[in-house]
């Protein structure tokens, strides 16, 4: 693809590997069949190829991007298909993610856009500020459904919340111990869903790996990351290094998918700074995903339930780590029942369903209906942002669980009150 770069912007640390991105991108176009938002609208600038030309152009002027540019480039999920798919290995990602704190800088957003995505840096990554959120979710529950656009996910998602006793800060302590892991609390999923660090707990208890609360650390920083507040995220990123660098360690865990893609990248979020880029390197060397951690041991479940597996996109296109869920619900003795188009997106994608609700619950109800298709007992992921998402959806009426409860509830762990629902 021409472009003109100068020198400067390709040597810079930032900016440098967007750079790279472009030019590697042949416009092929084998992209676009990848990309869920191209799926569904069939429009160029919906496309990894079409985005890429508008950042492309936003970069090399810089200054403020042009209304245009802003509207497609916030349509992406930042989902990783079409890395995936890429044939010439672009790194789309470098690409996105520049152009979005490029916006975030340069580009002068309507003032009720502002506010919401500063509720959202600054809310929804404090899990008190989000139970006092689910509150006010719980009293407008009766009417989520119908409320409009933004608002209405908002109300949809904190409907469908699930929180089954305290966020856990103690574990069990394995008779023998192989591991000692540090495991995050993370932000939403704490106060949304505190019962899937118990689960994980117990499940990587019984492989002998040790869960250690990693005290001072939060959010990961992936929510404002996605939304290109750089600042933010790396404020969240340094007190989790600061808070690892203060104990010994073999690891250290956070138990959505989305999020340990995000502690694995820390590194080139301080690119170039010669304090922080070691230390971030170093820990993103040390982050470990539940997927990872949890060996594959065969079980006898309660019940051979029939499993719908939601590999969520962080899993499959940036942790790499294809099958190893599948395996895990395999050898505990599940039935694995594929789907269609388990590939795409089902719209979650970090802040995507609060900022785009239309796009994504067109990308929802297509998942549930080829997810309802294959008639599993149960529908299982490994990230807090999809089971939420899919859970306030329409038309599925199995339970929705995180992988590592399903886990323990087959290797003799507590039964889950959704499981306690399932017809004999």
């Amino acid at each position: 693809m021409k472009y003109a770069f100068t020198p400067e912007q390709i040597a810079d640390p930032q900016l440098g590997p967007a750079t790279k991105a472009v030019r590697s991108c042949v416009h092929c176009g084998i992209c676009t069949a990848t990309c869920p938002t191209y799926v569904l609208l069939g429009d160029e600038r919906d496309s990894p190829r079409g985005r890429i030309v508008l950042m492309k152009d936003m970069l090399e002027k810089g200054g403020a991007p042009t209304r245009e540019q802003v509207y497609h480039i916030d349509r992406c999920l930042s989902c990783l298909n079409c890395k995936t798919a890429c044939p010439s290995s672009v790194n789309y990602q470098r690409l996105v993610d520049q152009a979005r704190s490029h916006i975030e800088d340069h580009y002068n957003r309507p003032l009720g856009e502002r506010i919401l995505r500063w509720t959202i840096a600054k809310v929804m990554t404090r899990p008190k500020l989000v139970r006092i959120g689910l509150l006010f979710a719980k009293l407008g529950a009766p009417i989520a459904a119908i409320l409009p656009g933004r608002l209405g996910a908002m109300a949809q998602i904190g409907a469908a919340a699930r929180p089954q006793g305290p966020e856990p800060t103690h574990f069990p302590k394995p008779a023998v111990i192989k591991q000692r892991i540090a495991i995050m609390p993370g932000c939403v999923q704490g106060a949304l869903a505190p019962q899937i660090d118990g689960a994980v707990g117990r499940v990587l208890a019984r492989r002998g790996i040790e869960l250690v609360a990693l005290e001072g650390s939060g959010c990961c920083g992936a929510l404002p990351h996605h939304m290109g507040r750089e600042h933010d995220s790396r404020a969240w990123a340094r007190k989790a290094i600061i808070a690892y660098e203060q104990g010994q360690y073999d690891g250290v865990l956070i138990t959505a998918t989305g999020c340990s893609a995000q502690l694995k990248d820390y590194a080139h979020q301080f690119a170039g700074d010669p304090v922080w880029e070691p230390r971030a390197a170093k820990f993103a060397a040390a982050a470990r995903d539940f997927a990872e951690l949890c060996e594959p041991v065969k079980t006898t479940p309660p019940r051979a339930l029939r499993v719908a597996y939601h590999p969520a996109c962080s899993l499959q296109n940036s942790l790499k780590l294809n099958g190893a869920g599948e395996a895990m619900l395999e050898a505990a003795g599940f039935i694995v029942t594929p789907f269609a188009e388990s590939h795409l997106c089902c719209g979650s994608a970090g802040t995507y369903s609060i900022l785009q609700p239309d796009l994504s619950s067109q990308l929802r109800q297509r998942k549930l209906g080829n997810i309802a298709a294959a008639t599993p007992d149960v529908l299982v992921s490994g990230n807090i942002g999809c089971l939420q998402h899919l859970a306030a959806g329409q038309g599925l009426t199995q339970p929705i669980l995180h992988l590592a409860e399903l886990l323990d509830w087959a290797e003799g762990g507590p039964s889950n009150l959704e499981l306690a629902t399932l017809p004999h």
